[in-house]
């Protein structure tokens, strides 16, 4: 984990991915932010070794392949894996087995999208700030 590396956002909705732009810009932190709208897409960026990740995020319910599936090729991908990323969900969903399910993929977060600007933005950057604190195989070498 880089903590000025890049903070991907693997998200299929648009409104949702505007919302989260206009939080991020609101911040201003220096991280990149990259958007992937086709989760197809994730793993071949993830895999690139130029590509040293700060932060995940990613939806759940997705075309193609849910947010698990995707965690499940990203556990399975050494050269993602090792890279040492938090992977956070970021769903609507507040269903207790999707949750359970979550954390049985080894994510580091799981958290409800919110509607409102002021709280989504407080939670992305309490998300952030603990990030920039936390050690992690990678930080420590």
């Amino acid at each position: 984990m880089r903590r000025n590396g890049e903070i991907i956002i693997i998200e299929d909705d648009e409104d949702d991915r505007n919302f989260l732009k206009d939080i991020f810009e609101s911040l201003g932190y220096p991280n990149k932010v990259v958007f992937i709208e086709d989760p197809t897409l994730a793993i071949p960026y993830l895999s690139s070794p130029d590509i040293n990740p700060f932060l995940i995020l990613s939806d759940i319910n997705m075309p193609k392949i849910d947010g698990f599936q995707l965690r499940s090729q990203i556990l399975a991908n050494d050269d993602i894996s090792e890279k040492c990323v938090p992977y956070i969900f970021l769903s609507t969903s507040k269903n207790p087995e999707n949750v359970t399910k979550a954390y049985a993929y080894n994510v580091q977060g799981y958290f409800s999208k919110e509607e409102n600007f002021p709280a989504y933005r407080l939670m992305i950057q309490n998300i952030m700030e603990y990030w920039k604190t936390s050690l992690t195989p990678v930080t420590v070498c």
